[in-house]
């Protein structure tokens, strides 16, 4: 089958499995709305989420009918479905949230991204993002508020309120602290310190442990690497042409110290917390480095086996 023909029915099966799924998806988040208490509400989220939980499996599913691609998953043996976990990774292609669904659905509460508050204006993904109670967030930058400083601590106030819904109930926060795709064009504009990162911005996780740090367990670090050299692009995952993604994860624990102050407004945490993501972005570029070189010696040793065979 050529890679074209490939890529065009594993996008239909994608899109057919959300069609079937986003109706009884709506209609559950709808009945979240409309019925009285806070148990009901309750148990529509966790069917909502139970009905994410088989979309997510369903497209696993189809990436292994369709394509060859082999996920090689490090570190998700001893997480659970009843923990809430951060989880920071790098990120350099689309097809880095399907990596992130291999390797925690069902393992891990289903991952949630925080959402710029504008998007829940999209049409068909705003309601989708609503009925998973993905919790949307408005920031405001440091040069608003100097010029509207009565709404200071606004943003933080909007944040934590839409993350009460947390409160009691497992969740995976996902944040992607380099805040874009890694390129090389934007690795040399930003003079990035880091071989194979771009440098992280503390600002956002920093935002993400205000409002959420006592509901989190567990820091996952996530370091997901492509072995053949150029990320992919989300067609060359349809069309079969990702032959190996390797997702190593390495649970941390979370110091109450990182939510203990205001990031904006207290220079010597600002500074603290800089450093806190520095470190742990220069750890991931080594660990990247290893990585890579444990792939190209196995690589080396299956040719001498091939080749003596």
């Amino acid at each position: 089958m050529g890679a074209t023909i490939t890529g065009v029915i594993t996008a239909i099966l994608l899109l057919l499995n959300t069609l079937v799924l986003i109706g009884p998806m709506m209609l559950v988040a709808l009945l979240k709305v409309i019925l009285p208490g806070a148990r009901a509400r309750q148990i529509c989220s966790s069917v909502v989420m139970g009905i994410a939980e088989t979309w997510a499996e369903i497209c696993k599913g189809i990436f292994a009918l369709m394509t060859p691609t082999q996920w090689d998953i490090r570190g998700v043996e001893d997480l659970r479905s009843d923990t809430s976990y951060l989880v920071v990774s790098n990120h350099q292609s689309w097809v880095d949230i399907p990596a992130l669904v291999q390797a925690f659905n069902r393992k891990t509460p289903y991952f949630k991204f925080f959402l710029k508050k504008e998007l829940i204006w999209v049409p068909f993904l705003g309601l989708a993002f609503w009925a998973l109670d993905y919790p949307f967030m408005k920031r405001y930058s440091k040069a608003f508020l100097d010029k509207n400083p009565h709404l200071k601590g606004k943003d933080l106030e909007i944040t934590r309120q839409a993350c009460e819904k947390f409160q009691g109930i497992p969740v995976t926060v996902v944040n992607f602290l380099e805040g874009t795709r890694f390129t090389a064009e934007k690795h040399r504009d930003q003079q990035s310190p880091y071989r194979h990162l771009l440098k992280p911005k503390a600002g956002g996780v920093a935002f993400v442990l205000a409002a959420l740090g006592d509901n989190l367990d567990a820091l996952l670090d996530v370091t997901i690497l492509y072995p053949e050299g150029t990320p992919p692009g989300f067609w060359d995952l349809l069309c079969g042409r990702v032959s190996r993604v390797v997702i190593d994860v390495q649970t941390r624990t979370l110091d109450p110290a990182l939510w203990c102050s205001d990031y904006q407004e207290d220079p010597v945490f600002r500074a603290e917390m800089q450093q806190w993501v520095s470190d742990l972005w220069a750890q991931k570029d080594a660990r990247l480095v290893q990585m890579a070189e444990q792939e190209r010696g196995d690589r080396a040793l299956s040719g001498e086996r091939a080749s003596s065979e």
